[in-house]
C-alpha cells in the first residue's frame, strides 16, 4: 500500500496562513509607523498606515477568496487593527500636535479607547456573514485619515489655502468625533467590489478604478480627502435618512453583496457528518441540485 501523497494538505496549510501573513504585515507597517512617527519623520509614519490600511482590506479578501477565514484569523486581526489603527495614528497626532502640551495626550487614549471597543463590538455583533456595510465607522478609516493629515498639509494648496486654520483644535475635535463614529450605529458602505455583470457593478468598478489611479498618481492629495469625504458621506446620509424618518425594507447590514462571487458557491458538509446522520436517497440529492 502506497503512502498518500501530502501535496494537497501542504498546500491548504499554505494557503491557511497566507490571511494571517497579510495581517501581520500590516502589523509590521503600524508598529513602523510608530517608530518613524518617535524619530519625527511624520510623513513616512502617515504612508505606513496607509500601507497597512491596504493590507487589511486584502487579509479579509484572501480570506474570503480562499475560504480559510477563522475566528483565530478574526481574533488576530481585530488585535492587529487596534496597533495599526488606534496606538499608531493616537501616537502620529500625538506628536505632531500635543508633544507639549501636558493633558492634550488625553485625546490619543479616548482615540485609541474608541478603537479597541469598536473592534470588541464588531467582533461580537457583525462578524460571520457577508454584509455590504458597517455598523459604525471602520476603524481602519479612522486611522488613515488621521495618518493622512500630515502628507496632505505638506501640498502647495493647504499651506496655500488651508495653512492659517487651527488644525491642533480642529484635529482634536475630529479625534473626538471619530471616536464618536466609530460606536454609533450608522451604516458605511464597505469597499465595492470589481464587477462588470450588472450596471451597478460597472458603476463601483469605475469608481475603484478612478480612485485607484488617484491614489497612485497624487496620493498627497487623495487620501485625506477621499477618507474624510467618506466618512461625512456617511454621516450625512444617516442624518438626511433620520430626518426624513425613512426606514429601509431590509436590514442594510445583513444585505448579502449580489456581486459576491463567494455568494452562490456551493458548500456541502454531508461527508463529513457521521454515517447514521448522512442524506440517502434520489431525494435527497435532487433537492441539493434544484436552484
Amino acid at each position: 500500500m502506497t503512502e498518500p501523497r501530502r501535496t494537497r494538505p501542504n498546500l491548504r496549510r499554505g494557503i491557511i496562513v497566507l490571511p494571517s501573513a497579510f495581517t501581520l504585515g500590516n502589523m509590521f507597517f503600524g508598529v513602523w509607523a510608530m517608530v518613524a512617527a518617535a524619530r519625527g519623520d511624520l510623513a513616512w509614519a502617515g504612508w505606513f498606515i496607509i500601507i497597512a490600511g491596504v493590507l487589511d482590506m486584502l487579509d479579509g479578501r484572501i480570506a474570503r477568496f480562499t475560504r480559510t477565514g477563522s475566528e483565530f484569523g478574526e481574533q488576530l486581526d481585530s488585535l492587529v487593527d487596534a496597533v495599526s489603527f488606534g496606538v499608531a495614528p493616537a501616537l502620529i497626532m500625538y506628536h505632531q500636535f500635543y508633544a507639549d502640551a501636558q493633558w492634550s495626550w488625553l485625546l490619543s487614549y479616548i482615540y485609541t479607547s474608541a478603537v479597541i471597543l469598536r473592534l470588541a463590538r464588531f467582533n461580537v455583533e457583525q462578524t460571520g456573514g457577508a454584509r455590504r456595510h458597517f455598523l459604525g465607522l471602520p476603524s481602519t478609516t479612522a486611522g488613515m485619515t488621521l495618518a493622512a493629515f500630515y502628507p496632505f498639509s505638506q501640498t502647495s494648496f493647504f499651506q496655500t489655502y488651508l495653512g492659517t486654520l487651527p488644525w491642533a483644535q480642529i484635529m482634536g475635535a475630529g479625534m473626538l468625533l471619530l471616536g464618536v463614529l466609530m460606536l454609533s450605529h450608522i451604516p458605511y458602505a464597505k469597499f465595492p467590489r470589481v464587477s462588470f455583470s450588472t450596471p451597478q457593478g460597472i458603476f463601483n468598478s469605475v469608481i475603484v478604478i478612478g480612485g485607484t489611479i488617484l491614489a497612485v498618481t497624487v496620493p498627497h492629495y487623495y487620501f485625506f480627502p477621499a477618507t474624510v469625504w467618506y466618512i461625512l458621506y456617511g454621516l450625512g446620509k444617516s442624518v438626511f435618512f433620520g430626518l426624513q424618518e425613512r426606514v429601509p425594507d431590509e436590514d442594510p447590514l445583513m444585505d448579502e453583496d449580489p456581486d459576491d462571487p463567494m455568494r452562490d458557491r456551493p458548500m456541502d458538509y454531508d461527508e463529513l457528518a457521521p454515517h447514521r446522520f448522512r442524506r440517502t436517497g434520489t431525494h435527497s440529492d435532487a433537492s441539493e441540485d434544484s436552484p
